[in-house]
């Protein structure tokens, strides 16, 4: 309601002048000053205690108990111009008041009431032709004054208002947005979690039923081999831990703590017999993360699948290829939980992933990371 107080200034300052007018007016007599006075106090006490507060609801005009402002008004003016004809000034700080409070018609019939009024008392005052006259040219004027100005002050406020409520709409708009921004990262974030898990957690897990299941067949036939997948069970599970602590602490995966890109890959293509090479530069952690992800989901896949041979790592520049020479698959299988892993990591980062693959032509995994 910034606009509010310099009209308060301009209505207060402009009425309170006339009252001093006034009560210095000495052609009238005491007692009539004193009833101009009065009810131009009245008229201050009115715009004060009920005029600005009407104003100040934002818009809302119900007609009933304010269009008795307009008319407490003109009655008040009625009785301050009947006692002393000078309160005719006091137009200056009250036209405005019904274009601040009112809606747009009733605050014109009461701007009309308000410059009209001088001629009826002129009438009951039996005032000659000259000042009759006088008086209805000065009120057409302030009447076509009141209705430039009102209109321009009502049309104004009308866009404040309007303003305003778009404003709170775009508020709420934002804080709907905002949740709903909040609901997707959950669900991305909950996917995001699925995968890694998926490429970690179960992967370790199934590799080391895998090895306990190889275990209790060579117990009695191969301690030697036994020993070794029982070291491999070890180390499987200490690798589970390190990743679910990493999870817990929302840090980067376990394998790239303390190693450089170049060393986690050489060594997840060792423990597949992979042949690996590298010729890139450093990566965001971000990209790192996904190239890792991205090698270790290609692998196991092969070590469960594939049946293959030969694999072969290469990452130059920003490009990565995972191959393989075994079974390969159909189209339809295109589609599985790990490869959609892949392609949403690959997304978040910008990066396009490619599966190449057909039946007894192996499979070729290309990962293009942005420069």
């Amino acid at each position: 309601m910034r606009w509010l107080w310099p009209w308060d200034a301009f209505l207060v300052t402009a009425l309170l002048l006339v009252i001093l007018m006034v009560a210095r007016h000495e052609e009238a007599s005491p007692a009539a000053r004193a009833v101009a006075v009065t009810a131009l106090a009245l008229t201050v006490a009115a715009w004060l205690f009920w005029g600005r507060r009407i104003a100040r609801r934002e818009g809302e005009y119900p007609v009933g108990g304010n269009a008795w402002f307009g008319l407490v008004l003109v009655g008040l003016l009625v009785v301050a111009v009947t006692a002393d004809e000078m309160s005719t000034f006091a137009l200056f700080g009250l036209c405005p008041m019904p274009f601040l409070c009112l809606p747009h018609r009733p605050a014109l019939l009461t701007a009309a009431g308000l410059n009209l009024t001088p001629l009826p008392v002129d009438l009951i005052t039996q005032a000659g032709w000259e000042e009759l006259r006088l008086d209805a040219g000065i009120a057409v004027i302030g009447l076509a004054f009141s209705v430039l100005i009102g209109g321009t002050t009502n049309r104004i406020s009308r866009q404040s208002w309007e303003r305003a409520r778009l404003i709170d709409q775009l508020e709420a708009s934002r804080a709907q947005v905002a949740a709903l921004s909040h609901d997707a990262g959950v669900a991305a974030e909950r996917s995001r979690l699925a995968a890694e898990i998926h490429d970690t957690l179960a992967q370790g897990f199934t590799s080391i039923v895998t090895l306990a299941q190889a275990i209790e067949s060579e117990l009695d036939t191969d301690r030697a081999a036994a020993d070794r997948h029982l070291a491999l069970v070890l180390s499987t599970a200490r690798e589970n831990l390190a990743e679910a602590r990493a999870m817990v602490t929302v840090l980067a995966p376990a394998d790239l703590s303390g190693r450089t890109l170049a060393q986690v890959l050489s060594r997840l293509a060792a423990a597949h017999d992979a042949t690996v090479f590298i010729d890139a530069g450093e990566f965001p952690t971000a990209v790192e993360v996904v190239i890792v992800r991205t090698v270790q989901e290609a692998l196991t896949n092969i070590r469960k699948h594939a049946h293959a041979s030969t694999v072969t790592i290469d990452l130059v520049g920003t490009h990565l290829t995972i191959s393989d020479d075994g079974v390969g698959f159909t189209d339809q299988e295109h589609s599985g939980y790990g490869l959609r892993g892949m392609r949403s990591r690959a997304a978040q980062i910008g990066a396009r992933l490619t599966v190449t693959s057909a039946p007894g032509a192996g499979t070729t995994i290309e990962l293009d990371v942005p420069a």
